[in-house]
């Protein structure tokens, strides 16, 4: 078993991508620059397939070691995007990271009007299971809005919202935490984070969404960590998503 492992195939963008070096669109442009060579030799089809633990890989003449695995969360602020670099020049989550880091990249996306819980790894496939749909992730969100809310609205909010191009768009669960005079914080819990989903659900409603912040992450919770800071989970932490992923545990020596 450990040898079928060991000579798997994947394409060489994948691979790099599983190595912890960078994000898999990001190699993509490496390869098809001529910046990446297997064995001795230049590739610039990122779907060449490379054999993990065996094939040497070499970027900028400097060989592709797999990164010790590493689990960040952050508490995203306003006004953020959610990407590694941004064509219109806007500011990005990454300016929250500190120096020495490997590459990391976003589990997932929140929108830069949102806030909130923000999970980065190097560990693409942990990110992969995570964001899956299959594997019922709950994802909680507390939402201001500019109405009063009551549970009417709850209701409103569990049931089937079909947009106009016919996607079906539904929380889980959803319950007022607290009201104003004039607007209302509410809970609200997707199984499936959908493009914009939430804002587009109260869209509809007719309800403007005033802070959106996302709370929790299956069982991990934003709690204290302050806003633009950014920690390590905790060995716990770890624990317990993967249970709640059902993903292996990995071997002693692997950061967690």
């Amino acid at each position: 078993m450990e040898r079928e492992v060991k000579t798997k195939r994947v394409g060489l963008a994948r691979a790099l991508s599983k190595l912890g070096y960078c994000s898999r669109s990001q190699a993509a442009e490496l390869i098809r620059a001529g910046r990446v060579r297997i064995n001795g030799t230049t590739r610039q089809d990122p779907e060449t397939p490379v054999r993990l633990h065996q094939d040497h890989i070499v970027v900028d003449r400097q060989a592709v070691q797999a990164e010790s695995r590493i689990y960040l969360m952050l508490n995203k602020p306003r006004g953020l995007v959610t990407t590694a670099s941004d064509e219109s020049g806007r500011k990005t989550v990454y300016s929250c990271l500190g120096d020495g880091l490997p590459w990391v990249g976003p589990v997932g996306r929140l929108d830069k009007a949102s806030e909130g819980l923000l999970l980065l790894t190097n560990d693409s496939e942990w990110a992969a299971r995570i964001s899956d749909p299959s594997t019922h992730v709950d994802k909680t969100y507390h939402v201001q809005i500019s109405t009063l809310a009551d549970e009417e609205l709850e209701a409103a909010l569990t049931r089937d919202i079909r947009t106009a191009s016919g996607e079906v768009l539904r929380a889980k669960r959803a319950r007022v935490l607290r009201k104003g005079n004039r607007n209302a914080w509410l809970e609200v819990v997707l199984e499936e984070g959908k493009n914009r989903q939430i804002r587009r659900m109260f869209e509809h409603l007719g309800i403007e969404v005033l802070r959106l912040v996302r709370v929790a992450v299956g069982p991990i919770q934003l709690g204290q960590l302050a806003k633009g800071k950014v920690r390590q989970l905790t060995s716990r932490e770890k624990a317990t998503i993967d249970q709640s992923i059902g993903a292996q545990p990995r071997p002693k020596g692997s950061g967690y």
